[in-house]
């Protein structure tokens, strides 16, 4: 797939890296509707279109949604929709039933507001995509009352430093 990134979109500028997260992605995530939260230019989510029937992606940053839509269309991903805004506030409003999550936010973490939405969401899957370990650490310690881990993968982002890319996928207890 090709991207187009613009001006104050996100995209990960280690591209092996990318490659092994999409990978990662495509070999553990399936089902019917997958949210997509903090998606960026849509990366993530779309490298998922034959993984699901239903796409939604959330960003703040409308450049990124933008171009989002733009990767989206000229990937040929027909299943995919963009919203851009706050994520807690665009939850609250949308009438979906997704069985997946992928979030993969800033160095800050999930707030609890947008943690509370996930769970009332209550899907099978939640995939945790962090930089930054003190954060995940913190927002598993909530999610871990509804899910267990059943999978976590550390990338090695920019060798000789201390900065890696994880991976967690959590399964809902209940299911």
């Amino acid at each position: 797939m090709k991207f187009k990134i613009s001006y104050n979109s996100f995209f990960q500028i280690n591209n092996y890296i990318a490659n092994e997260i999409f990978k990662l992605l495509n070999g553990n995530l399936n089902g019917d509707k997958l949210l997509d939260l903090y998606c960026g230019v849509g990366t993530l989510g779309l490298s998922l279109k034959d993984n699901f029937n239903k796409i939604v992606g959330i960003e703040k940053i409308e450049n990124a949604i933008l171009n989002a839509k733009e990767n989206a269309m000229s990937n040929g991903v027909s299943n995919a929709e963009f919203y851009a805004g706050d994520t807690a506030k665009i939850l609250k409003d949308l009438e979906y039933d997704f069985d997946t999550i992928i979030v993969d936010p800033p160095r800050s973490g999930l707030n609890k507001e947008t943690i509370d939405l996930i769970i009332n969401i209550n899907p099978k899957i939640i995939c945790y995509v962090s930089c930054d370990q003190i954060t995940l650490s913190r927002d598993l310690k909530i999610l871990l009352d509804n899910y267990y881990v059943s999978k976590i993968n550390v990338l090695d982002m920019f060798p000789n430093t201390y900065h890696v890319e994880t991976v967690v996928i959590l399964e809902n207890k209940s299911s």
